[in-house]
């Protein structure tokens, strides 16, 4: 994966101001440790940081073409996984390469196709293209949301990049938050509305849109959505078994392309089970030499303090250890301890650029680093449970019908923490009904749908809109903390279509969560794993982890030059701080995030608006 960011200007001659793009440029040095590019013309400059992964030499951004007598200028981060198909289609058309980088290949598409390139793509991207000859700006982002990029106006400026502290850095951009902002962070946090930034004029080229920016303004387009229809294999359940396990087996192996190491994260759940067990085939089809390596994360002393719930019925360990030696793999464990995950927490913050998932955030950050030392990208079951309806929201009926976001119904304790003269500005209850409200509006519903599959279609569309792309934020900016390419075949558009229209009865084949694609991986992997039931990341149960964000926390009550007092009822978060135990029965943001995530939420709350400067307006 690679770093990105631009800037266009009608008035300002960018050449006269390369420090700015410098900066842009090194704000996101960690994205792409391995090489730096730059492209500089008066009404624009691009710039680029490269983690090599496919042709080393052949890669290099941003990348330049003449073809008939128009220049453009690419950069991109991401991978193509159908590159030999669009290559062999493009030099039909007369075509001829110099690399063999998926770079190329994605030029050249825009090249011969424009806007509408973006209909032959599989893979996970984002991508800037400049006109230089007409003048025009076309980004784009796979249809998923796997990889990030955001934009802003400013004045006569456009500018954009991979993550918000490559805006951030311009002198034009200032650290500024208004009410959409903070009812982004107070009421639906650490999730994010689609295409909103949070900072103040601020936005993201959403999932699967495309954006053409030029003298006349800004064009965007939704090129793909899911779509609605009749299952293509009726009632058949063996046959969808066999198409989920095809589609499946074919997005894992074209997602083990590389020139460097490649590894898989393993949890013993059947998600990461599965591409494990579809990499370690691969490898061995392909003439891999030596073992699949794998990897997980667990925290000291979980054995001892384990406790089950609803959301995480069983720990990861034994059945990360047994799917490991039934497939071959050589398994790294990694311990993260209670002080480097609180250490962490700010380190998480500067690499989200917001407030995030508390400790789910640090401790995926402290995990990457550690699998950064042997690998440069791994493959991830990161994405299952929204796409075959894994989560509890898909079945119990209380969640089901919350006429809200089903992960985040607490909006009344939600309320209890914010400053009651704050709170009468945001108008939080009308301010998260309309975001819920708006994404309804977007779900393609299909006329044979039953009152309960039409509710189904929503909770899925929503999960995958909101919960799925929290996540998958995460995921990358953590992992490309650290140069870590994470790649997540379970976000294949292929087999999201076809298990999309999947009656749920289907899905659910068996009486059990996710049965089709248990069905669908029967005979390749144990039967315990294939029954075992679905147990989100893991967080540390360590009753030293709600001491010390307790205590870190009450620090920050106790200074007053904290900027987080202006926001927060401080003394309604002191009572919950001064009970014996956690003082939530069931997570305020999806399967983790309780007590001590809400602690560690505000402690990286006021990191985030000392750290980054931020300015309250219009409030």
């Amino acid at each position: 994966m690679c770093g990105l960011a631009g800037w266009i200007d009608w008035v300002t001659d960018i050449r006269q101001d390369r420090v700015t793009l410098e900066a842009m440029s090194q704000r996101l040095a960690a994205r792409g440790p391995d090489e730096e590019g730059m492209w500089v013309r008066p009404e624009a400059g691009l710039v680029h940081r490269r983690l090599v992964v496919i042709d080393p030499e052949g890669g290099k951004q941003p990348m330049t073409r003449e073809e008939r007598g128009q220049t453009y200028v690419l950069v991109y981060n991401g991978e193509l996984y159908n590159t030999p198909e669009l290559r062999s289609e493009l030099e039909g058309r007369g075509y001829r390469f110099r690399t063999r980088s998926d770079t190329e290949v994605l030029l050249v598409s825009y090249i011969e196709w424009g806007v509408e390139c973006v209909q032959r793509l599989n893979g996970i991207y984002a991508f800037g293209v400049w006109n230089d000859t007409e003048q025009s700006l076309f980004l784009a982002r796979d249809r998923l949301g796997v990889k990030p990029l955001f934009f802003t106006e400013r004045g006569s400026s456009f500018i954009f990049g991979s993550e918000l502290k490559a805006l951030l850095v311009h002198p034009a951009v200032p650290a500024e938050v208004d009410a959409i902002g903070l009812a982004e962070i107070f009421g639906l946090g650490p999730a994010r509305t689609p295409g909103v930034g949070v900072y103040r004029g601020i936005q993201e080229v959403k999932p699967a849109e495309w954006l053409l920016y030029d003298r006349q303004g800004i064009r965007r387009h939704k090129y793909w959505m899911m779509q609605s229809r009749p299952h293509e294999d009726g009632q058949d359940v063996e046959e969808t078994a066999r198409r989920v396990r095809f589609l499946l087996e074919d997005a894992a192996h074209r997602q083990l392309v590389s020139d460097v190491p490649v590894c898989t994260f393993l949890s013993g759940g059947l998600d990461s089970s599965a591409i494990t067990a579809f990499a370690v085939k691969g490898f061995r089809e392909h003439g891999h030499e030596g073992t699949t390596h794998t990897y997980s994360i667990d925290y000291k002393d979980n054995d001892k303090h384990f406790q089950a719930n609803d959301f995480q019925p069983n720990a990861d360990t034994p059945w990360a250890r047994r799917v490991s030696e039934h497939l071959g793999t050589t398994h790294h464990w990694i311990e993260v301890d209670t002080p480097q995950l609180v250490g962490a927490l700010e380190a998480a913050v500067r690499a989200r650029d917001l407030p995030g998932m508390a400790d789910v955030d640090s401790s995926l950050y402290l995990f990457c680093q550690q699998v950064k030392k042997g690998a440069t990208v791994a493959v991830s079951g990161e994405c299952a449970d929204e796409i075959f309806g894994g989560y509890p929201w898909f079945h119990r009926d209380e969640l089901i019908n919350a006429d809200t976001f089903p992960w985040s119904r607490s909006l009344e304790q939600r309320k209890s923490w914010i400053a009651p003269d704050l709170l009468e500005k945001l108008d939080l209850d009308e301010y998260v009904a309309a975001r819920y409200e708006e994404t309804l509006t977007e779900v393609s519903q299909s006329p044979e749908d039953s009152p309960v599959e039409a509710r189904r279609r929503e909770i899925g569309y929503l999960t995958m809109q909101w919960f799925m792309q929290t996540l998958l934020d995460r995921k990358d900016r953590m992992s490309m903390a650290w140069g870590l390419e994470v790649r997540v075949p379970f976000c294949d558009h292929h087999l999201v279509e076809y298990v999309w229209n999947i009656p749920w009865e289907l899905k659910t084949a068996g009486n059990m969560a996710k049965g089709i694609l248990r069905r669908a991986l029967t005979g390749l992997l144990p039967e315990g794993v294939l029954q075992r039931r679905k147990s989100p990341y893991p967080k540390t149960h360590n009753p030293n982890y709600l001491e010390a964000v307790s205590k870190k926390l009450l620090g920050i009550l106790d200074d007053p030059s904290s900027p987080l007092l202006s926001l927060i009822n401080a003394d309604e978060i002191r009572k919950m701080i001064q009970l014996d135990d956690d003082p939530y029965n069931a997570p305020w943001f999806g399967q983790l995030m309780t007590g001590p995530q809400l602690f560690a939420y505000l402690i990286q709350m006021d990191f985030w608006l000392r750290e980054y400067g931020v300015e309250i307006v219009g409030v």
